[in-house]
């Protein structure tokens, strides 16, 4: 068969000499973000992966509706499938009529589904996992250049995720991995298998990034790990977690240090010996709890014991008598009987939990417990979910109660306060992280976000604090707060005239 010739597209006119170039539009994006805070700092990984790449945030290009839209899930819950697809869903009539819109879904139950993903929902087109975040950027290049779909999901840690860009949201406070992935074994969780065994940082490292983030202005920091007391598992150091308590302690500007999550099987002496000598680690714990009947403990495969746990509750508040205890506790664990309920209703009234997040058990597919047999009706769990909450209000509600009178200094914080128009106050943290809503006397000088402002309790409400008593009412101006206000000063830059080159993930070469 004779080949054909085909018609030749007109020359198009060259631009006169000297002409700039035709700006190439600039790609808006948006993260959308479930789960934990791990997947809320991953986030701002994807966000400072995507702004190094030439992309412009969605809002603040002034865009109705972003170019590319980053799901990074969640998978501990039952619902979390349904909310992605969900979501998902709603995207597919708006992806058709924007030709070079695209999809991406990443984090745990990214890790989880994998190409079910895209089977599903075939009008997305990135899917990666937890352990290759920074891949992003090339995977939407990829997808682009090749018009179909991309799914990469890794076994293993790539790269540690601190070493990736970040854009940060708050100019003083900010998340700082220690650690990720986990070596327990709980029944109930897929974490490790999404996350992967437990890798740890060095200190230096952590320390290095920590005095970094105060140099920008950063007035605290959230360590954060899966399990955050095993943290040396790695380098063979069990008491390193203590040590670099410690070490923070040291960091000069750094005010407020917290952490997040410890496990009770781990949680050792040193660790409270370090909360409660380093004047800058705060006084609030947040120590999941999970059941109280040790029958459910065991099949739980959770390494301590009710009195354990109640042990270390008495430890912390005999250290730091000041401390707020924060919890979590699952109601309608497979088997669970009244009396094992009980147990844990008995636990919670014992400990004096500030707060407590409280979840009911869903079954999710790959872990031991999801097949396990007895497992308890809906309407059983939903009764003593209920019951568990109303004994947790109750207990909230007075611990807030008793903090009347005492006078706070608060980290005032952008966005806590929903309210705040309405009731005229501003809000922010307290050392034991507390929720302050606060009134500034009329003719004083209003705190911005980062500042600390000085504050005397005059109600507590089961889920925050009031402070409307002005009379000691002071403002400490800090960095933290000069920073915000130069970001609110700095006048909006030209967007950039399209992304930078990203690569399709080939090797190369680097100078």
């Amino acid at each position: 068969m004779s080949a054909q010739t085909l018609p030749q597209p007109s020359p198009q006119p060259s631009p006169p000499p000297g002409a700039p170039e035709p700006a190439v539009p600039v790609r808006t994006y948006e993260v959308r973000t479930f789960g934990c805070q791990m997947n809320v700092h991953d986030s701002e990984r994807l966000s400072g992966l995507l702004e190094d790449a030439g992309y412009v945030r969605a809002d603040e290009a002034g865009a109705a509706e972003p170019d590319v839209v980053v799901f990074n899930t969640c998978a501990v819950r039952e619902n979390a499938d349904n909310k992605l697809y969900g979501n998902l869903g709603h995207l597919a009539p708006v992806k058709a009529r924007r030709p070079g819109m695209q999809i991406a879904v990443g984090g745990c139950l990214a890790q989880k589904d994998r190409g079910e993903i895209v089977r599903r929902a075939p009008w997305v087109d990135v899917v990666f996992g937890t352990h290759n975040v920074g891949s992003l950027p090339a995977l939407l290049e990829r997808a682009r250049h090749n018009a179909e779909a991309q799914v990469e999901i890794l076994e293993s840690l790539e790269v540690f995720p601190s070493t990736l860009p970040t854009r940060r949201d708050s100019p003083y406070a900010a998340w700082v991995s220690i650690s990720v992935g986990c070596n327990n074994t709980c029944t109930f969780c897929i974490v490790p298998s999404l996350r992967g065994t437990e890798k740890d940082r060095r200190p230096g490292d952590v320390l290095a990034e920590v005095g970094a983030l105060v140099s920008e202005g950063v007035l605290e920091v959230t360590l954060l790990g899966q399990n955050v007391n095993t943290y040396g598992v790695e380098f063979g150091d069990r008491l390193a977690f203590g040590k670099l308590l410690r070490a923070c302690g040291g960091v000069e500007g750094l005010e407020r240090v917290r952490f997040t999550s410890p496990h009770p099987s781990s949680f050792t002496e040193d660790v409270v010996d370090a909360m409660a000598e380093t004047p800058n680690v705060m006084p609030s714990l947040h120590m999941p709890l999970q059941s109280g009947s040790d029958r459910v403990l065991r099949a739980m495969r959770r390494s301590y014991r009710s009195e354990r746990f109640l042990g270390i509750i008495d430890r912390v508040r005999a250290s730091i008598p000041d401390a707020a205890i924060t919890t979590d506790v699952i109601v309608g664990f497979p088997g669970e009987t009244e009396e094992d309920f009980q147990a844990t209703l008995d636990v919670v009234a014992a400990s004096r939990f500030s707060g407590a997040f409280t979840f009911q058990y869903s079954p999710r597919p790959g872990t031991p417990a999801a097949t396990m047999d007895q497992q308890v009706p809906k309407a059983v769990v939903q009764e003593r979910y209920e019951r568990l909450v109303a004994l947790q209000e109750e207990i909230s509600w007075s611990e807030n109660r008793a903090q009347v009178g005492r006078t706070l200094d608060v980290l005032v914080a952008e966005g806590e306060g929903r309210k705040d128009s309405a009731t005229r106050r501003l809000s922010g943290r307290a050392p034991d992280n507390r929720l302050v809503h606060f009134a500034v006397p009329a003719g004083a000088a209003v705190p911005r976000p980062g500042d600390v402002a000085t504050v005397t309790v005059t109600r507590g409400a089961p889920h925050h604090l009031e402070a409307d008593d002005t009379t000691a009412f002071a403002v400490r101006r800090t960095r933290a707060g000069d920073v915000w206000q130069a970001c609110q000063e700095r006048p909006a830059e030209p967007a950039a005239a399209g992304p930078r080159p990203v690569s399709l993930g080939l090797p190369g070469l680097r100078r």
